[in-house]
């Protein structure tokens, strides 16, 4: 069955899409969930006290705080509050860890590091998963049973002041609150400012048991410019001073009285890199502070200790019990022991007791076999113990034996509610391995089949032959059959839930067949390819299709690349994969420019590959490109001296060109540490980007910026030159206002803005620029004009883009953006061109470069790396649509923009028109005893292969022919043109 490329690819991706929707429907685990019940959380114990002893089991146990002040700072790293800066900018906090009545853990915090899935962690007790990033965007209200809904419920009067995630995910939970907007990054001081401005009123009031504030400003801070901004400094002894309020005013309202005290809460969701981001799992992101103050506490003194290191999930477990809650059905923490250490032993069993009940509940509910599960033995154990000790309690025994057997059932107590919290953690990481499975088959059937047709895509005819015959042959009726006794199998034998073993019997066979009518499919097409190469051999068609080592090569690294996703160290280090091909095509790139100047034989007579006949009809002139290789006119070719010394030049040129490339790429590894393994370690944009070197910064970000402005202009028209060159400088101007580099003459000013004004000047100037672009395209399109307006427009847009990219990037990474346009100019000029890579080659080419330049960003597989403060550059309040435009173009700019060069480099290289191909055909025909010449790249062309000839030439970069140019045929009597 013959089918358009087009059409074809539109099935792959249908195709594509249904791989990659299984394959995640398995990789996002299904959550530890608890089934709905009602009454009181707290079960019965094993052991019931003896008749005529009364016990208040059942109950839940009454609070040991009045109210709550919670304060979570976002973004609040461990190292802010226990480290150098917490004793330089926060004091009072200091302070109140060193000798004041607090406790003090670092909280870690399970990935993803988004403010979203931490409120849930902070509220619920549960880990979210990784779909909660994508929720993060539009967080909807939280069913899931949570500590302000039983607040709620038990009549406790909260109030909020903050994110307003809290008001999307807890509506009518607050009897009063006032959310902010967390996206708009841009923005550090009015922010936390509309949260302090309530303070003082409300500590006055009574009319509330618990109060939320949650600031933003430092987590914006770190957006910006990082953990080492001379910003944090400020912000965090604002945080300070407000906590020093807080904690005086919840002093002042227990004096005079005999009630229960206050408790004061103050922690962060997450932390934050060393780029200032956060969503990973590096050290800064998830690790926390943890503080609890309150007078019930035993001040701190002595030889001061380490923080403990805790899990995010405890805090809600302890807050339940501090405020005399039920513990959340889905709460996978442990109760902190040191808050109730000032309780009796008999309260302190019984809150262990609760959590542990909790746990094992949950644990029955998502796990069939509970019963062989350590954590569970372990607190069935501790429960017989504690029952024996409330015996003797209630016997009025109070030797040394009922302290000993206490102390043990404490510790009995603790060793299962951790094993069972880490049992129910490790059930959030199972993932669905069948369904990610099949998913992945898919993935890769349609990814060899498109590298199998892309030779044939890419032709002048844009036509495949899909075979239809292997879905008739014993093969694909063997493999159905295999493939469904496999599932069989599979759906029969596993414990957990498996989504693809949950969907109908039709759909399922329908999908088996979909893979083995694939698998079949590549079989046949990798048969035509390396069983029948004398077959293709005789067909002129399919012999342009032949693959040479380099072809081998480019196809091993895209192959083995996709290879290596199937391991989580190689996705996490994938920048490392691709540096690697990168430099290993450098190498393969000189060994082909040295095999191509010095190991070809030299022609009777040349002529550029790059030459193109003027399409109006001019004796004897001819077109060629320019500096980049792009189409350009030029003089008339009587210059025979200069042309040699040219083709000299360009020769070594060529030579140089992969060792050049090899070297950018290596300075642009040192710009930017990425992954996981050495992305803390520090590099040259570290170093760019500390207050001490401003200066320098400021130096390379202006010659970033003039060097762009050379690379791009060349191909512009004049009014896109002025504009380009006004946008650049408003972008220095961009950096300069809101204090990220500086001007010669303003190197004192402290003046730090948000920027709008500039940001919004160089705006300007990029829909200028591809506006006008745009417009040259629609015209080529529509008037059908010649193919150099269509790669003027192309250009232009591009050149839009490029200034877009200077602007939202950070100015360190400016030199990645002029590494990239130099590398594009110098590889079209002196390899692509001279050398006749095909289109394929070319794209894939192009496909690695972008892939290896996402990563010279400092980009990772991490969220971490997404610089969101790029979704705000020029708005002065939250607009979803822009804002996440801007971001997801800053992040992926590096691909975006190699993809549109391919576009235009394509876009030239489209001028081998077919009228031109059947004027040759026709030559041959009246012309018995031509002989064609591609002229300057090899011998002359035999009518026989004409036609192979001219299916070859629509693929690479030789001669081009238009409509009204004229073709020479050389005959044994001479040169005769044919108009």
């Amino acid at each position: 069955m013959r089918l358009r490329s087009g059409v074809f690819a539109s099935a792959c991706l249908l195709v594509q899409a249904l791989g990659v929707g299984l394959f995640l429907r398995g990789f996002f685990p299904v959550p530890v969930r608890s089934l709905p019940r009602s009454g009181a959380l707290a079960g019965p114990p094993a052991e019931p006290p003896p008749t005529g002893f009364s016990s208040n089991w059942t109950k839940v146990p009454s609070p040991l705080f009045k109210k709550a002040v919670i304060v979570l700072i976002d973004a609040l790293r461990d190292d802010f509050v226990f480290g150098s800066k917490g004793k330089r900018f926060m004091p009072y906090t200091t302070q109140l860890v060193e000798r004041g009545t607090s406790h003090s853990f670092v909280a870690e915090a399970k990935p993803p590091t988004v403010t979203m899935p931490r409120i849930k962690a902070l509220t619920t007790g549960s880990i979210p998963g990784f779909i909660d990033v994508i929720m993060n965007l539009n967080s909807p209200a939280l069913l899931e049973d949570n500590l302000i809904q039983q607040a709620k419920a038990a009549g406790k009067r909260i109030i909020f002041y903050g994110d307003d995630t809290w008001v999307r995910l807890f509506p009518k939970q607050f009897v009063e609150y006032d959310g902010t907007t967390s996206f708009f990054v841009s923005d550090y001081t009015e922010v936390d400012d509309n949260v302090t401005r309530h303070l003082d009123n409300v500590m006055k009031r009574e009319d509330w048991d618990l109060l939320i504030l949650h600031y933003l400003g430092l987590d914006h801070i770190g957006h910006l410019s990082g953990p080492h901004s001379p910003l944090i400094g400020p912000k965090l002894s604002e945080m300070d001073n407000i906590i020093k309020k807080i904690h005086t005013s919840l002093l002042s309202k227990e004096e005079g009285e005999v009630t229960s005290p206050h408790l004061l809460v103050v922690c962060g969701d997450h932390g934050m890199s060393e780029t200032g981001s956060h969503g990973g799992s590096s050290e800064g992101e998830v690790r926390t502070p943890l503080l609890f103050v309150s007078s019930a506490f035993d001040r701190a003194g002595g030889l001061l200790k380490p923080p403990e290191l805790v899990q995010q999930t405890d805090l809600a477990v302890t807050l339940a019990i501090g405020l005399g809650l039920p513990i959340s059905r889905n709460s996978v923490g442990q109760l902190l022991l040191p808050v109730v250490q000032q309780k009796t032993v008999r309260e302190q069993l019984r809150y262990l007791h609760l959590n542990g009940f909790q746990l094992s509940r949950l644990l029955q509910e998502n796990m069939a076999t509970y019963e062989k599960d350590p954590g569970f033995q372990q607190f069935k154990m501790a429960e017989k113990s504690h029952g024996s000790w409330i015996k003797l309690y209630l016997e009025g025994n109070t030797s040394e034996v009922l302290r000993n057997l206490g102390k043990k059932v404490l510790r009995q107590y603790l060793e299962a509610i951790r094993v069972l919290s880490s049992s129910l953690s490790k059930q959030v990481a199972q993932y669905d391995t069948y369904s990610m499975i099949v998913g992945t088959i898919i993935v890769l059937e349609v990814l060899v089949l498109l590298l199998l047709s892309t030779a044939k895509a890419l032709s002048s005819r844009a036509e495949l032959e899909v075979p239809l015959s292997p879905l008739c042959s014993l093969l694909f009726y063997l493999t159905c059959l295999m493939l469904c006794a496999v599932h069989v199998v599979v759906c029969t034998s596993t414990e957990s839930s498996c989504y693809f073993c949950s969907i109908s019997w039709l759909t399922a066979i329908g999908v088996i067949m979909l893979i083995s009518g694939l698998l079949c499919v590549i079989l046949s097409a990798l048969e035509k390819v390396f069983v029948n190469p004398k077959q293709m051999a005789k067909n002129p068609a399919a012999a342009t299709s032949s693959w040479s080592e380099f072809d081998m090569l480019i196809l091993a690294g895209t192959v083995g690349h996709v290879s290596s996703l199937g391991a989580s160290s190689f996705i996490e280090e994938e920048h490392q994969t691709w540096y690697f091909l990168v430099s290993t095509l450098c190498l393969a790139l000189c060994q082909e420019t040295c095999r191509h100047y010095f190991l070809a034989k030299d022609c009777d007579l040349q002529l550029p590959s790059s030459a193109k006949a003027n399409p109006e009809e001019v004796k004897g002139a001819h077109h060629h490109r320019d500096d980049a290789g792009y189409l350009q006119d030029a003089s008339k070719t009587g210059k025979a001296a200069n042309s040699e010394s040219t083709r000299g030049s360009e020769k070594w040129m060529a030579l140089a060109t992969p060792w050049v490339v090899l070297v950018c790429c290596r300075l642009l590894r040192s710009l930017n540490q990425t992954g996981v393994q050495w992305a803390h370690k520090p590099d040259f944009g570290h170093w760019l980007t500390s207050s001490e070197h401003k200066a320098e910064l400021s130096l390379v970000a202006s010659v970033s910026l003039v060097m762009i402005f050379i690379l791009v202009q060349r191909r512009c028209s004049l009014v896109s030159k002025i504009a380009m060159a006004l946008g650049l400088l408003g972008v220095y101007s961009y950096r300069a206002a809101i204090g990220n580099v500086e001007f010669p003459w303003q190197r004192d000013s402290k003046d730090i803005s948000k920027g709008i004004i500039e940001a919004r000047f160089v705006y300007v100037f990029v829909l200028g620029i591809v506006f006008t672009g745009t417009k040259d395209l629609l015209k080529s399109q529509v008037l059908s004009t010649d193919a150099k307006t269509k790669f003027i427009g192309l250009w232009e847009i591009y050149s839009g883009l490029v200034l877009l990219a200077a602007l939202l990037l950070r100015p360190h990474n400016l030199p990645v953006l002029v590494f990239c346009l130099l590398i594009q100019a110098m590889m079209t000029k002196y390899v692509w061109k001279p050398l006749e890579f095909d289109a394929a080659q070319v794209t894939i080419m192009h496909y690695w470069f972008g892939q290896a330049f996402f990563f010279f960003q400092g980009n990772s597989n991490s969220i971490a790396s997404v610089d969101v403060s790029a979704g705000f550059v020029g708005l002065d309040n939250y607009v979803e649509i822009p804002a996440i435009f801007l971001t997801g173009f800053a992040t992926y700019s590096g691909p975006l923009l190699w993809a549109v060069h391919l576009l235009c480099y394509l876009s030239s290289d489209e001028s081998f028109s077919h009228g031109a191909r059947l004027l040759l055909l026709r030559a041959a025909a009246f012309h018995p005893g031509c002989r064609v010449h591609r002229l300057g790249h090899g011998p002359a062309v035999p009518p026989l292969h004409l036609e192979r000839f001219l299916a070859k030439a629509s693929l690479r970069g030789g001669a081009r022919l238009h409509h009204g140019s004229r073709v020479h045929l050389l005959h044994s009597h001479g040169s005769q043109p044919l108009a």
